[in-house]
C-alpha cells in the first residue's frame, strides 16, 4: 500500500511539473504574439500630427523649433515615420493667428504646440478638447490661460517664461548698465499683457525712470518707425517686451538699435547672438526642449490636466562688450561681475 502511495505521489508531481511547464510555455507564446502585434501596430499605426502655432515667422523661430525637434528625436519620435508637424506662422498678424488656430483644429491634429501667451489664448478659444502645450507663456494664470499652475485642468499645460517678473528685472539691469539714464523707450505691442505693463510702470517710477511706451506690430516697417520715434523723443536706451514677433525680427531690431546708437536690453540670448548689447531672461532653448518632453508624455497617454505648468528654471544675463564699444558705451564693472557671460 505504501509503495502504491509513493507511486501515486510521484505521478502527481510529474503531472504538476508538466502542467507548470505547459503554462509557462503558453504564457511565453502569448507574450511573443502580443509583442509581435505591438511591433506590427507601431510599424503600420497612424502617423500622429502635431500642430505648431506661432505669431512670428518660420525663419525667426527656426533655432528654437530645431531644439524642440531634437528633443522629440531623443524620445524616439521620427518625423514622417510616427509623427509630422503642421507649422502655422502668422507673420506678426494677430488676427491671422486665430484663423490658423481654427485651421489646425479643422485638420484634427492630435496635439497643438503654442508659443507665447497670445497664441495660447487663440488656441484655447479654438478648442477645448485637443491637448495644448505652451512653450513660453508669460503669465498663464494671470492671463486666464489656466486656472492653476499645479493642476491646470482642461486641455492646456506647458511652460512659463516668467516674463512679467523678468521685465522689471531687465529695467533694473538697464539702469545699472547705462550711467545717468533717465528715459527708456519701451518697445511693446498692442497686446502686451496688462499685468506686465502695470508692474513695469510701477518699477520705472521706483527707479526714477521715465517710460516712453512705443507701440509696434513687429514688422520691419513698423519697427523702423518705432526707433525713429524713440530717437525723436530722446530716449537714452531701449527695452523690448518679450513677444514672438520681436523675437522673429531680432536681427533687424539689433541693427536698428546700433544704427541709432541706443543701448538696448533684450529678453533672450538670441538677440545677443545677432550682435545685441545685453540680454536677461529665461533660456528659451531649454523651455522648448522641456515642452517637447511634455508632448512626448501626452502623445503616450498622459493628460494635460495632470501635468503641472512649470516655470523657467534657467536664466542668463549676457553682455556684449563689442556692441558696447560700437555705440561708445562703458558698462560699469559691477554690472559685468553679475553677468553669466561677457563677450569681449
Amino acid at each position: 500500500m505504501k509503495k502504491n502511495s509513493g507511486l501515486i505521489a510521484q505521478h502527481s508531481a510529474l503531472c504538476w511539473g508538466e502542467a507548470i511547464r505547459t503554462i509557462l510555455c503558453l504564457s511565453l507564446t502569448i507574450a511573443m504574439v502580443v509583442a509581435g502585434a505591438i511591433a506590427q501596430a507601431q510599424q503600420t499605426g497612424k502617423i500622429l500630427r502635431i500642430g505648431f502655432l506661432d505669431g512670428g515667422t518660420a525663419a525667426g523661430k527656426a533655432v528654437l523649433v530645431e531644439a524642440f525637434r531634437q528633443e522629440l528625436s531623443k524620445a524616439g519620435w521620427i518625423e514622417e515615420k510616427n509623427f509630422t508637424i503642421e507649422y502655422r506662422f502668422s507673420e506678426g498678424k494677430p488676427g491671422r493667428r486665430s484663423e490658423l488656430a481654427a485651421e489646425l483644429v479643422r485638420l484634427k491634429v492630435d496635439l497643438m504646440v503654442v508659443t507665447g501667451s497670445a497664441a495660447a489664448l487663440d488656441a484655447k478659444r479654438a478648442t477645448a478638447t485637443i491637448p495644448i502645450v505652451m512653450t513660453n507663456a508669460a503669465d498663464p494664470v494671470g492671463e486666464g490661460i489656466v486656472a492653476n499652475l499645479a493642476r491646470p485642468g482642461g486641455n492646456i499645460t506647458g511652460f512659463s517664461a516668467l516674463s512679467t517678473d523678468l521685465s522689471t528685472k531687465r529695467l533694473e539691469v538697464l539702469k545699472d548698465a547705462v550711467p545717468r539714464l533717465s528715459r527708456v523707450g519701451l518697445l511693446r505691442t498692442a497686446r502686451s499683457g496688462n499685468a506686465q505693463m502695470k508692474d513695469l510702470r510701477t518699477a520705472a517710477t521706483a527707479l526714477k525712470l521715465e517710460l516712453e511706451e512705443i507701440e509696434s506690430q513687429g514688422d520691419a516697417t513698423g519697427l523702423g518707425s518705432a526707433f525713429n520715434t524713440a530717437k525723436q523723443n530722446q530716449v537714452g536706451a531701449i527695452m523690448t517686451m518679450a513677444t514672438g514677433s520681436f523675437f522673429a525680427q531680432r536681427k533687424w531690431i539689433v541693427k536698428l538699435a546700433s544704427k541709432h546708437r541706443l543701448p538696448a536690453i533684450y529678453f533672450s540670448k538670441e538677440f545677443v547672438d545677432e550682435g545685441g548689447l545685453m540680454s536677461y531672461g529665461a533660456d528659451y532653448d531649454d523651455l522648448y526642449r522641456r515642452a517637447a518632453s511634455y508632448v512626448d508624455k501626452i502623445l503616450k497617454g498622459s493628460k494635460p490636466a495632470d501635468l503641472p505648468v512649470q516655470q523657467a528654471t534657467k536664466f542668463e544675463f549676457i553682455v556684449n562688450l563689442k556692441a558696447a564699444k560700437q555705440i561708445g558705451l562703458i558698462i560699469p564693472h559691477r554690472v559685468l561681475e553679475r553677468a553669466n557671460q561677457v563677450i569681449r
